[in-house]
């Protein structure tokens, strides 16, 4: 993994990523924080956590499973037909297959650990940063690469 804490480290093996720690990838304005990937859980689950997040439309994977732990703000979640006010500490699950999508109550305010299982889907997040620095992050390029992860906006 890209940390120094797991760098090298078999994913069998146990290992810590400190508070603040991680993977930092920019796009939107938004910093997602890769605390676990592929890489370090040998493929079961990614953990991303959100800093200064924005909302995310209505989407839906077809091939994982989405977990959301609220860390911090006050968030309005839909999942299938069902809304959901969550504040800190609540949990909430996105079956694959289900559309869903997260808003904050105050935009860009709060944090948000996301599970993703199985792993894979911080490559989502890695290109869409690499192309955002580019300034190549436009819809066509959007959907081409939910589409190469399983995922479709709604």
């Amino acid at each position: 993994m890209y940390d120094r804490q797991t760098e090298g480290q078999h994913p069998g093996r146990g290992h810590k990523v400190p508070r603040g720690e991680g993977e930092h990838l920019l796009f939107g304005g938004m910093e997602v924080l890769v605390r676990a990937s592929a890489e370090s859980t040998g493929g079961a689950f990614t953990v991303l956590e959100e800093i200064n997040p924005i909302d995310v439309p209505l989407h839906v994977h077809r091939d994982r499973d989405e977990l959301f732990f609220v860390l911090e703000g006050e968030h309005v979640f839909t999942v299938g037909d069902s809304e959901y006010e969550a504040a800190p500490g609540d949990l909430l699950f996105g079956p694959r297959g289900v559309p869903h999508a997260q808003r904050r109550v105050v935009p860009r305010v709060g944090r948000i650990l996301t599970l993703f299982s199985p792993a894979g889907f911080e490559g989502f997040f890695r290109e869409l940063a690499a192309a955002d620095a580019r300034g190549e992050a436009d819809g066509v390029f959007m959907g081409r690469l939910a589409a190469r992860y399983s995922a479709e906006w709604r």
